[in-house]
């Protein structure tokens, strides 16, 4: 019996999940690394610790699962996104921390593309929102201030890659310099309709095409793990942006599926198919995974703190002790008492994109409670998914008959139950909530003949609960109102 190892390389740990040919978890090993914040705003990771708690967790997984390398029949990736690595090719290195897609040092430059009258052109060609959050202007920080890097990328000793792509060149043994198309497609670099990096767009971001990987389909063997790292080499045949693997873990692969992933960040992605529609209400439009040369897209709504701000209740006030004891505390009152967070530690997503907004708590009485301070926290996360359906609904017409959800957060069944309510839809959590690296499994296997076809793998997919909204309407509209307050408040503070 052969197994899938998927590697699922998030923003604040590495996972490795081997899955069975029923898409069962057979084992799965986890390690958080450093968050690094060098000024107000900024998030760095080491890549080099990225990819050493990657390989260690993958070791570590075959291991409690009892299996070898030739136990498996194929590695899939799926990767935080945006962050951004650029490394010597020569040495190997890293020429500086990676770039995580939460940092805002380079808001200020977007905020110039924009006064340039450039946003709309560049929205036309991406489907994206001149932000801080893509990984274009990134690149271009590191191109420009660190010692040397502009002239090494000018002669081709510089690559550059999202996770994905430095995972890959990694386990390659450095022979492959490659990314698929849903990481491609948040670079702010990839034309979305022609399928390939634009000229354009580097030559206005002074990024050298040297430096950029070759872009494949997220279904596919791209390399092969080099000698030493496993017993035997395995094959690398998928590799998808966590949020586009979620969607075709979740088997949202029709148009009008959408599916929330609660992680760090909270993301919701409806499948458009082959269609990519422009957004008029400030969402994304992004590539799907491509299981195929036939081009996929979704509509997307980026929330950047969601599980960032339970993190930040455990790790910075101090009040739980673990991410999962804040259902507990938040349960312990019966509502808010009027208090609201906004958690905009790294500024607003969709649907405002406000880099200058910052976190902020309203309402406070000297009744206030850290109970309250954690039921608005988990409250904050159903909002901001609230104001992103909205926008997705303007765009796409399409009433939403059901939201698939899944992430670390999905399992908190007081948020499941508020976030019904606060959507009016039924939020459907499926048996297996890995559906991110369950996504990864799929593309790989896809690729080598594992499973037979999306027939197969859609069978796979069963739903372990459904919440009912039972709350009255016009108690949500109360609080939609006063949360939108709060977020006016919160709006342009760094500015």
């Amino acid at each position: 019996m052969s197994f899938i190892l998927a590697l699922d390389q998030g923003t604040t740990s590495s996972r490795a999940i081997v899955f069975d040919h029923a898409g069962a978890i057979r084992a799965l090993a986890q390690q958080e690394f450093r968050q690094i914040f060098p000024q107000p705003g900024w998030v760095e990771h080491d890549a080099n610790e990225i990819w050493e708690t990657q390989l260690s967790v993958a070791r570590a997984a075959l291991a409690q699962a009892k299996l070898c390398a030739r136990d498996i029949a194929a590695i899939g990736i799926t990767n935080q996104r945006e962050t951004t690595v650029v490394w010597d090719r020569a040495t190997g290195e890293p020429i500086h921390n990676a770039i995580v897609w939460q940092d805002r040092r380079t808001a200020g430059f977007c905020d110039e593309l924009k006064a340039a009258g450039l946003g709309a052109d560049i929205t036309k060609r991406t489907g994206l929102i001149v932000d801080a959050y893509f990984s274009a202007t990134k690149i271009l920080w590191l191109l420009d201030n660190v010692a040397r890097a502009r002239a090494l990328a000018e002669v081709g000793r510089l690559a550059f890659g999202t996770i994905d792509t430095w995972l890959v060149w990694k386990l390659s043994g450095r022979a492959v310099h490659a990314t698929d198309v849903s990481n491609a497609s948040r670079t702010l670099l990839f034309n979305i309709h022609e399928g390939a990096w634009d000229e354009a767009l580097l030559t206005r971001f002074n990024v050298p095409r040297g430096v950029l990987p070759q872009v494949v389909p997220s279904s596919g063997v791209v390399a092969e793990t080099a000698p030493g790292l496993f017993d035997a080499p395995i094959k690398i045949a998928g590799t998808a942006g966590d949020q586009q693997a979620a969607l075709f873990g979740q088997r949202c692969a029709k148009p009008g599926l959408a599916k929330n992933t609660y992680g760090t960040g909270c993301f919701m992605l409806m499948h458009t198919g082959a269609q990519a529609v422009a957004s008029r209400n400030q969402l994304l439009t992004t590539a799907a995974a491509q299981p195929s040369a036939m081009r996929e897209y979704a509509l997307e709504g980026s929330v950047f703190s969601a599980g960032a701000a339970v993190q930040w209740l455990r790790d910075g006030l101090g009040i739980i002790k673990s991410a999962a004891d804040i259902e507990a505390l938040a349960a312990s009152v019966p509502d808010n008492g009027g208090v609201y967070l906004v958690p905009a530690f790294a500024g607003l997503g969709s649907p405002h994109w406000d880099p200058h907004a910052r976190g902020s708590v309203s309402g406070l009485t000297r009744g206030s409670t850290s109970a309250h301070i954690a039921r608005a926290t988990l409250e904050a996360i159903a909002y901001q998914t609230a104001d992103v359906l909205d926008a997705m609904h303007a765009d796409s017409g399409i009433a939403m008959a059901e939201l698939r959800v899944d992430g670390g957060a999905a399992r908190n069944n007081l948020l499941m139950q508020f976030q019904a309510d606060v959507l009016n839809v039924p939020v459907v959590r499926p048996r297996i909530t890995e559906t991110t690296a369950l996504g990864a499994a799929y593309l790989a296997g896809l690729a080598v003949g594992y499973w037979k076809n999306a027939a197969e793998i859609d069978a796979q997919w069963h739903v372990e609960r459904r919440f009912q909204p039972a709350m009255a309407r016009g108690d949500v509209e109360r609080l939609r109102v006063e949360w939108r307050q709060a977020v006016t408040r919160a709006k342009g503070w760094a500015q």
